[in-house]
């Protein structure tokens, strides 16, 4: 396999020279992580499960608009059980914390990587039910959970784990979240704050600039490096 390198342009997702498309099931990964991916949904098949990529890589203008849409109180904001939360009481820095504990932060998502998905069981959704990817879903009793109780068994071997197994303090428990080890540790260790707070200076209408500029080292301690590792 050929050495696992990014630039800045592609970790924080204004580039996507890195990745691939694929259209069988659909998403788009990195090479070496579609390979380890269709791989694993292969064994999945083999035991009755439709492993099925519900999100993967995402550019900074998608991952910005997220935002938007969150900060500006155009989406719901989640707690971490899943229910919606009331924004009356809260501070910004409030909404801020709020919005990064089911979404990235704009130039520090995994999203940017190419090494992240996001998985289902298609077989197991009955029909005319949407995926939420939402905590009910994956608990015991819901319609994923032998999903996940065989993800825990299996996916180690193909290389993936769950970055957000645990709530460190920034991204709240995705068990649905699967990480492709050896390319994601490269991209972790390759980012770079001041290359992130240029990013965002630079951002076309990002609302919360300066707040979210403000509380940086914060966020990047507690939302890009306290996650789960491999």
């Amino acid at each position: 396999m050929a050495a696992i390198v990014f630039d800045e342009y592609e970790w924080t997702g204004r580039a996507r020279t890195h990745v691939r498309q694929y259209a069988q099931p659909r998403f788009a990964a990195r090479p070496e992580v579609a390979e380890a991916f269709l791989a694993l949904r292969a064994a999945a098949a083999h035991d009755g499960i439709d492993l099925t990529p519900i999100a993967s890589w995402r550019p900074f203008e998608a991952q910005l608009r997220n935002w938007n849409r969150k900060f500006g109180g155009e989406a719901t904001l989640y707690d971490i059980d899943g229910q919606p939360r009331e924004r009356a009481g809260m501070t910004p820095e409030d909404v801020v914390w709020a919005i990064l504990g089911w979404s990235a932060f704009p130039g520090a998502s995994r999203r940017h990587w190419g090494t992240d998905i996001d998985v289902f069981d298609r077989a197991a959704l009955p029909a005319g039910q949407k995926v939420r990817l939402l905590p009910q879903e994956v608990r015991p009793g819901g319609v994923f959970a032998p999903l996940h109780a065989w993800l825990d068994k299996h996916m180690a071997r193909f290389g993936f784990f769950r970055p957000y197994r645990e709530y460190r303090g920034g991204m709240y428990p995705e068990p649905w979240h699967l990480s492709y080890g050896p390319s994601a540790r490269v991209a972790l260790e390759a980012f770079d704050i001041d290359v992130l707070e240029r990013v965002i200076r630079e951002a076309d209408g990002m609302l919360g600039r300066e707040l979210a500029l403000e509380m940086l080292p914060e966020i990047v301690r507690r939302h890009v490096m306290g996650v789960d590792v491999a």
